[in-house]
Parts: C-alpha cells; sequence; structure tokens
C-alpha cells in the first residue's frame, strides 16, 4: 500500500442537462480548469451508458463484462481524476436504478445525462499522482509520485 496526504482545493458544482455527455464533460472540466486530482460525485438521471460490471474470471489480464444502460436509470456515482499523459482521466463507479432492477458498476465510454445530472468536483492539492499503463492488467491504473 501507498499513500500521500493532501489538502482540499476549489469545489465545482456542475449541472448536465438532458443529453449531456457526462464522462466527456468532466474530463473538460478537468482540462479547462487543470484540475490534476480530484474527486467527484454524481447523482442525477442517465442514460445510453455502458458499464462493466466486473472481470469473467479473477485473472490478469481482466476480460471486462459489459452492460448497457439501454434506457434511464437514477445514479449515484463517485470517482475520480487523474492526468494519463497530457490528458485528464476518470474512475467513476456507481449505482443504476431503474425499477427494481439495480446495476452496479464501472461507466467508460459514454452515459448521457437523463433531464439533469449532478456533479461535485473537489480538487486534492498537493498530491503528486497519475495514472499510467500497468502491463499485467492491460489497464491504465493509479500510480503515486514521491
Amino acid at each position: 500500500m501507498k499513500y500521500q496526504t493532501g489538502e482540499v482545493g476549489r469545489v465545482i458544482v456542475v449541472r448536465f442537462e438532458d443529453g449531456d455527455e457526462i464522462l466527456k464533460n468532466l474530463i473538460g472540466i478537468a482540462k479547462r480548469e487543470m484540475i490534476k486530482t480530484g474527486i467527484f460525485f454524481l447523482i442525477g438521471g442517465i442514460k445510453d451508458g455502458n458499464i462493466v460490471v466486473g472481470p469473467e474470471k479473477d485473472e490478469l489480464p481482466p476480460v471486462p463484462v459489459w452492460r448497457e444502460l439501454t434506457e434511464s436509470y437514477e445514479t449515484l456515482g463517485i470517482g475520480t481524476i487523474f492526468w494519463h499523459n497530457d490528458e485528464p482521466k476518470t474512475h467513476l463507479h456507481g449505482s443504476y436504478g431503474k425499477r427494481d432492477s439495480v446495476k452496479t458498476g464501472c461507466l467508460r465510454e459514454s452515459g448521457r445525462a437523463f433531464i439533469v445530472m449532478e456533479a461535485v468536483i473537489i480538487e486534492i492539492k498537493g498530491v503528486s499522482a497519475t495514472r499510467e499503463f500497468d502491463q499485467a492488467s492491460n489497464m491504465v491504473l493509479l500510480k503515486l509520485h514521491p
């Protein structure tokens, strides 16, 4: 285990409107505001998304199991922002509910706001971290720097 301590920087409140791309816009905000490290919270509606609900088997590299969010879902999510090379990368896990069905997974590639999605982004200052390619997992993972 490795860790660092930091401090809270700026807090950004976001309202995504119906049809807005969630991940694309979070990345855009991180770029414009130069948020190098942060955490964000999501609450609201989502549609047209793709989530990973785990690996096929518990082995490296993992083969993801995909599920599509084909209709609107109520959403509660938490994610992080760290940069990979010259781009901010998000990592978002959430729960997505519709009627009596709930899916939990990692939102990837796409997902659009349904009616409204709210986000609160909290910048973390004083932490030196990026995302770097990990050969064993074939994924871009968090790396803390001394």
